[in-house]
């Protein structure tokens, strides 16, 4: 994530903020232009001080912006973002728990279509394609789940499904320990779920790149339902040698968006560490494997060995961190050749889109 400032007072800010704590101006979020802007009341919207544009445009919130979810502007007033306009089912907005978890949920798109953009990937939502498009249910078990939604967090033709529960820290903690992760978070499920949708817009319609994907990840043609039985009845035991993950193991399927999951994680990382010039030098002449200053944009860089080199080193400085203060590692996995590989897979396909 970029590091954002007020164009008003130069204060630094966040993704998420709506307010500059330092002289008051409303900010929102630009998406064509990527750039947190504050804003100037102007007729009816405002007038944002990043923007360039000559003639300069009227901006308004998107409608979700009402319910404290959403900090991105829109030109036509009473319309969604393009990040908004992917929801077809919400959580009940009478009841604040509920309303509470969505705005975790939004955050964590929020960030997620901000990777998406990055990366100058397809996105449509199936409100304008409702065969290839892309759409998100954010059901919970409180409600009445509709009939054409699933209640279990998932993928299904472009249809991503999260449980509101998955909001919940303590619910969702409970669920990790339950099914034995060492990892468990809102954007992880987002990324995840999102990787089986792009599996399908850029994996299945190619024949040469689908080759290639099985010779890395194996034959998606294997039964998933017999392959997820398996799985749960007899995890592979040493998953450690060829998967980043335990469920990355149980089909190819999966082992995909689970290792997409995990290229988003790095480039969101070392975007952010870069934008803050973070660096790493111990004095100790025995740990000079661990320097490196972060400098790469990993978006715009077609050099994943060279992303990974100044990843890992990050990752093990934090994750000591961390321990430090008795948290858990921040990037608790391992990634072995195979992983790079499959890494690099990924990083390749997605390079001529930017």
């Amino acid at each position: 994530m970029k590091i954002f400032s007020c164009q008003q007072c130069s204060q630094v800010l966040l993704f998420e903020n709506t307010l500059c704590e330092n002289c008051g101006s409303a900010l929102g979020f630009l998406p064509d232009q990527m750039v947190l802007s504050a804003l100037k009341p102007h007729d009816s919207g405002y007038l944002a001080l990043a923007d360039t544009s000559v003639p300069a445009p009227v901006w308004h919130y998107c409608d979700n912006h009402q319910h404290g979810v959403c900090n991105w502007l829109v030109e036509s007033d009473h319309t969604f973002c393009m990040a908004c306009d992917l929801n077809r089912h919400i959580p009940n907005l009478e009841a604040i728990e509920q309303r509470q978890a969505w705005q975790q949920l939004e955050f964590a798109k929020h960030r997620l279509v901000y990777s998406l953009l990055q990366l100058e990937l397809p996105l449509i939502s199936k409100k304008e394609d409702p065969e290839d498009g892309l759409s998100f249910d954010f059901i919970s078990e409180e409600n009445v789940v509709p009939d054409n939604a699933q209640s279990s967090t998932g993928h299904a033709l472009g249809q991503v499904t999260i449980n509101a529960a998955e909001a919940n820290s303590a619910d969702r903690e409970q669920m990790r320990e339950d099914m034995n992760e060492s990892y468990r978070t809102l954007i992880g499920h987002f990324r995840h779920e999102v990787g089986h949708y792009y599996w399908d817009q850029l994996v299945a319609t190619d024949e040469s790149t689908l080759a290639l994907y099985r010779e890395l990840f194996g034959d998606e043609r294997e039964s998933y339902k017999d392959a997820l039985q398996r799985h749960y009845e007899t995890p592979v035991e040493n998953w450690r040698e060829q998967f980043v993950s335990v469920y990355a193991s149980s089909h190819p399927w999966e082992d995909w968006a689970e290792t997409w999951a995990h290229y988003l994680h790095i480039l969101d990382t070392l975007e952010t560490a870069s934008q803050f010039g973070m660096s790493l030098q111990p004095p100790n002449a025995q740990y000079q494997s661990l320097c490196v200053n972060v400098t790469i944009d990993p978006y715009q860089h077609s050099n994943f060995d060279d992303i990974l080199a100044q990843y890992l080193p990050l990752t093990f400085a934090v994750n000591n961190l961390n321990r430090s203060m008795g948290q858990p590692d921040l990037y608790p996995f391992v990634i072995v050749p195979a992983v790079r590989k499959k890494l690099n897979f990924i990083h390749q396909l997605l390079q001529p889109m930017l």
